[in-house]
C-alpha cells in the first residue's frame, strides 16, 4: 500500500477559505477508482510554521498514483489549488 500525504498553506487562511478548499478536496472521495481511502483535515494550532490543510490518501501501488494524478477530477483540484496556495505544497509518499 502507498500512503500519499500532502500539506497545503493557503493565501487566504480564513476559516471560510480553508473550509471551501477542504470541500474541493473532499469532493474526490469515492469518485476516483484507484483512490482507496482519503482523509482531509485542517490545522488546529495555527502556528507560523503550520500548514492549513493535510490530505492523506491511500493507493494499492505506485502506478495508481500516476492514474490519480491525471484523473479529470484531480486535475480540477490541482487547478483550484494553483489559485489558492501560498507557494507550493509539500508531500511525501511512502509504502506501508
Amino acid at each position: 500500500m502507498i500512503t500519499h500525504v500532502v500539506l497545503f498553506k493557503l493565501k487566504d487562511r480564513s476559516p471560510e477559505a480553508i473550509e471551501a478548499t477542504m470541500q474541493v478536496l473532499n469532493n474526490m472521495k469515492g469518485k476516483i477508482d484507484v483512490l482507496l481511502d482519503m482523509e482531509v483535515g485542517k490545522d488546529v494550532l495555527h502556528l507560523e510554521r503550520s500548514y492549513d490543510i493535510a490530505l492523506i490518501a491511500k493507493f494499492n501501488k505506485l502506478e495508481d498514483i500516476q492514474i490519480y494524478d491525471v484523473h479529470p477530477l484531480h486535475e480540477e483540484v490541482k487547478s483550484h489549488m494553483s489559485r489558492v496556495l501560498d507557494g507550493r505544497s509539500v508531500s511525501v509518499d511512502f509504502e506501508s
